[in-house]
């Protein structure tokens, strides 16, 4: 009988418990087949989100198309959603790739409250902080390092979550401990005075948050993702 009860006890938590990743795991939040492990902020019949193969189209490269069968997570079209992992996150070294329209603008939120910008800043040689690159209320990239509208550019984004002591105040500030965008480092040991903007939630946790994709403003695309799950000292 002990036994059944503490049985029923763990299936029951394990149940209850929010979806947090694991010490050491890697992540595939995306399964490139479907929108199984994301959800989506409200009003959710907004969402244009798909799953394909993402281009440019021929004539308006403004535009964004899916061409059907393929791995790429996919934002049809501007004034749509937010889209977010259902798995929450702390220490990560986040990777993808992603793909601007001309003129387009989205962001990646890492624990869903800190934004690196992604946004068509193609052979600008001045960046401002909301270019491509950038930490979005922090500071600038150091170089622009964005390929031409419509190609895929490669992030790599190591991130070190805020600490909190037992009480749940912040004891040390979240930090990007080093991001490149197609093998350049753009950014070393940014700290964060507090979340960005438009995040799932807009307050910083110890229970960690998910990745985060900006739907809201612009068209984009997004593949290969992988989130190693990590412990920065």
């Amino acid at each position: 009988m002990l036994h059944k009860r503490i049985l029923m006890l763990f299936i029951v938590i394990c149940c209850t418990t929010p979806n947090f990743a694991i010490a050491n795991e890697i992540v595939s939040p995306f399964n490139g087949k479907d929108l199984s492990g994301w959800t989506t902020k409200e009003p959710k019949d907004r969402s244009h989100w798909q799953v394909g193969k993402a281009s440019l189209k021929a004539d308006t490269p403004q535009q964004i198309i899916n061409r059907g069968d393929g791995k790429s997570l996919i934002n049809i079209q501007s004034q749509g959603v937010d889209i977010y992992t259902e798995s929450k996150f702390t220490d990560v070294r986040i990777e993808l790739e992603v793909m601007v329209p001309k003129g387009s603008n989205s962001g990646i939120y890492v624990m869903g409250e800190y934004e690196v910008q992604v946004f068509d800043s193609f052979g600008k040689e001045k960046l401002g902080g909301g270019d491509m690159g950038a930490i979005y209320g922090a500071t600038p990239a150091r170089v622009n390092a964005q390929t031409e509208p419509g190609t895929w550019n490669e992030y790599m984004i190591e991130f070190r979550a805020p600490r909190f002591d037992a009480e749940g105040k912040r004891t040390e500030k979240a930090k990007f401990i080093k991001v490149k965008l197609n093998g350049k480092t753009i950014h070393e040991n940014v700290e964060m005075n507090g979340p960005t903007p438009s995040g799932v939630t807009g307050k910083e946790s110890p229970e960690g948050g998910p990745l985060m994709f900006q739907g809201d403003h612009g068209p984009v695309a997004f593949r290969n993702i992988k989130i190693h799950v990590v412990k920065i000292p």
